[in-house]
């Protein structure tokens, strides 16, 4: 049975930071392309950010370049997005996923591309 369970989540203030992390199980991780995606209120989800399997190629969505950071640990199972210069509008519930498959340019942003998502962690920007 295969696990995600992002954490990291919280209310923090404008210009803040934080980082999340989501640990799989049940899966082999270091086989999958990772990413992160976030639904704020109101909203389609939308891609936030990926990271291919076998290199550390990263994709970012235009809303996040130079401010959030993917990286993933295969030895824990544990993709992470480090995100800075955080505003209101990042304010969403953010989800992890994973696809067994290679993650292009193209198609990263296609949630069918992924085959397991978490259950979101909840991030708050108070202005």
């Amino acid at each position: 049975q295969v696990q995600l369970v992002e954490s990291g989540g919280g209310l923090v203030q404008t210009g803040d930071s934080l980082r999340l992390s989501c640990v799989s199980s049940g899966l082999t991780f270091s086989s999958y392309g990772m990413a992160w995606f976030r639904q704020a209120p109101g909203k389609e989800r939308e891609f936030v950010a990926a990271m291919r399997r076998g290199d550390t190629i990263a994709y970012y969505a235009d809303s996040v370049r130079g401010r959030f950071t993917i990286s993933r640990d295969n030895a824990k199972n544990t993709v992470t997005l480090q995100m800075n210069s955080l505003s209101p509008e990042d304010t969403a519930v953010y989800y992890c996923a994973v696809a067994n498959r290679d993650i292009s340019y193209h198609l990263k942003s296609f949630e069918a591309l992924y085959d397991y998502w978490g259950q979101g962690t909840q991030v708050t920007v108070s202005s």
